[in-house]
């Protein structure tokens, strides 16, 4: 809310001249002549006066945080542990040194010797380069399944990190931190790699923020993500309704008084299905999540028009666009066996990097 504004006087009399009989004359001579002319001027200054009155700066005065809240409720339920310890099963870390983390970690500007703390951590796509370099990392994550593919790469890497280098934590963005030993500035770069999903991204922004010495680094993706093509949702009809998480982020961090700065990671990912319906299924639900950010109303009649229309374009793009896959079978990057059909491009995914110093 903007402060409220005392209105302005009109040309005239101000300051010291008001208690002057002789400028007090001279005033009403020259507002009588504008009137003469039309009032042109007067007309102008109060015009402005009013605009002033009115404007309110939005983008600094605007709650982000607010409206990212109301954006995870329609997005989807929770992020649930039990769910990301059977997905758990399907990741490995691989890929990892990956274009994506090696970009990250370039722009992470990590010094020799530093300590790290790794928000949802996953399989350690980063904790795991990270203490085979020396450094030493606290690595969280909610989900036990995640840890326990983690603490696996680690006993089996080619290159072993060192000794009780690495500390695991079972822990949520929401739960204490203090009584899981993470206090403030408890490492000297916190990291948060593509893991913010939370109800409350500002606590979670200030949370890392806090527990940092000297740096904190984050990606949040720009539109489209491994869950969302914007691309492809534009072909389908729906223009601007994939979500670009990291302007929430910063705004938040810029009115906070913080500086982040901005850099882009892009990777490409090669999906395969092992049947049509799998495709179909994969596709259609980033149709369900882009119309639960849809202006129309929830089950309104208007957006269930416009999901069966995207629906039936999707159903036309698949006709074209999936084929047989030559390579089904063949491990894919992360060593799983790839399906029977595959899309004629690969997607591109843009990820935000964010990172502001303390």
């Amino acid at each position: 809310m903007s402060e409220k504004i005392t209105s302005r006087p009109t040309a005239g009399v101000i300051g010291e001249n008001a208690a002057s009989p002789s400028a007090a004359t001279a005033a009403v001579e020259t507002n009588a002549a504008r009137k003469a002319d039309g009032g042109s001027d007067t007309a102008q200054f109060d015009k402005a006066a009013q605009s002033d009155r009115c404007f309110t700066p939005l983008l600094s005065t605007y709650d982000w945080n607010e409206e990212w809240k109301e954006l995870q409720k329609r997005r989807k339920s929770p992020d649930d542990a039990s769910f990301w310890d059977k997905r758990s099963a399907t990741f490995s870390t691989k890929d990892a040194p990956n274009p994506y983390v090696e970009r990250f970690l370039e722009l992470a500007a990590i010094k020799p010797g530093e300590t790290v703390f790794d928000m949802g951590c996953g399989t350690g796509a980063l904790t795991i380069p990270l203490a085979q370099s020396g450094h030493s990392v606290i690595a969280a994550d909610f989900s036990s399944g995640m840890l326990s593919v983690l603490r696996s790469e680690l006993d089996s890497a080619p290159t072993p990190a060192p000794s009780g280098s690495v500390r695991l934590l079972q822990m949520s963005w929401s739960d204490p931190w203090d009584e899981h030993g993470v206090t403030p500035e408890s490492a000297d770069v916190a990291l948060a790699s593509r893991s913010i999903a939370t109800a409350d991204i500002r606590d979670s922004l200030l949370r890392l923020t806090e527990v940092a010495r000297r740096r904190i680094c984050i990606t949040l993706s720009t539109g489209s993500s491994p869950r969302s093509d914007e691309t492809l949702l534009a072909e389908l009809g729906l223009v601007g309704q994939a979500g670009r998480d990291y302007l929430y982020a910063f705004n938040i961090l810029a009115n906070e008084g913080l500086f982040p700065e901005v850099s882009y990671i892009q990777s490409v990912r090669k999906d395969t299905f092992d049947t049509k319906e799998e495709a179909w299924e994969s596709f259609s639900r980033m149709i369900d999540s882009a119309l639960r950010l849809s202006p129309a109303g929830c089950g309104s009649p208007a957006k269930e028009r416009q999901r069966q229309a995207a629906y039936g374009r999707l159903r036309e793009w698949l006709e074209a666009n999936l084929v047989p896959n030559p390579d089904a079978g063949k491990p894919d990057r992360k060593g799983i066996p790839q399906g029977k059909f595959k899309t004629t491009r690969p997607r591109m995914i843009s990820w935000a990097f964010i990172a502001w110093n303390k």
